[in-house]
């Protein structure tokens, strides 16, 4: 009898992950709604798997107070969320508030 040997297909996932400075004057209403902003963005906005979003509690943040970290299934799916209506209309209230960072990566 012969033995086989099966090797999981490993499943690649697209990994946007963003923090956030700031700018002069943000209360913290307009941090709450932002945190709430991000989050609603799972669901309308297809292959967006998993959102975390949180305060940076890092004492090596540089200034950084705000990050997440979003799952996509494919690579298409992350190219589709930058001009997605719904990341549009998040980011013309949000870009006025921060000063951003994002890395994005294959995982």
């Amino acid at each position: 009898m012969r033995k086989v040997c099966l090797t999981p297909k490993m499943v690649s996932m697209f990994i946007h992950t963003f923090a956030f400075r700031w700018k002069p004057g943000v209360t913290t209403e307009q941090k709450q709604r932002v945190i709430a902003g991000i989050r609603s963005l799972q669901g309308p906005i297809p292959g967006l798997l998993e959102t975390w979003v949180g305060e940076n509690i890092s004492p090596r943040s540089q200034g950084y107070e705000l990050g997440g970290v979003m799952k996509f299934q494919d690579r298409g799916s992350l190219e589709a969320y930058g001009g997605h209506p719904v990341h549009q209309a998040l980011l013309e209230w949000l870009l006025p508030l921060i000063e951003p960072i994002e890395v994005d990566f294959e995982s």
